[in-house]
């Protein structure tokens, strides 16, 4: 089966654009990496590398430190799509991070955001 395209696409190259979108609603780039960190484990110098090393979104994915095991409570349209019914893990993983960047540009609290409360 053919890779899709955006699993080839940087994460830094789409990483401007998740920051972009929070501060332009008024968020931070602080709380875009927090929810990174939450759904992957990539925190400081570890999201550092893989945004200087152009890491592809499927080895972003695939080499997270610690994917978040309550991902699976993420669930909600994201370009017409619900997330939780995505089959291809890779897309749905890309997916979830949409949204929770779509949540924190809405307004939602980190806690909800972060499936905290």
């Amino acid at each position: 089966m053919a890779k899709h395209r955006v699993y080839t696409m940087s994460f830094a190259s789409v990483y401007p654009l998740y920051v972009a979108k929070a501060e332009k609603k008024g968020r931070t780039k602080d709380e875009v990496d927090a929810i990174i960190a939450w759904l992957t484990g990539y925190e400081g110098k570890a999201l550092d590398a893989v945004i200087e090393n152009g890491t592809d979104f499927e080895t972003f994915f695939a080499e997270a430190p610690a994917m978040n095991p309550a991902r699976s409570l993420i669930t909600g349209v994201v370009c017409g799509v619900r997330v939780e019914e995505i089959e291809e893990e890779t897309m749905r993983e890309i997916r979830y991070l949409d949204k929770l960047i779509d949540e924190l540009a809405k307004g939602k609290k980190m806690e909800k955001i972060l499936r905290a409360a």
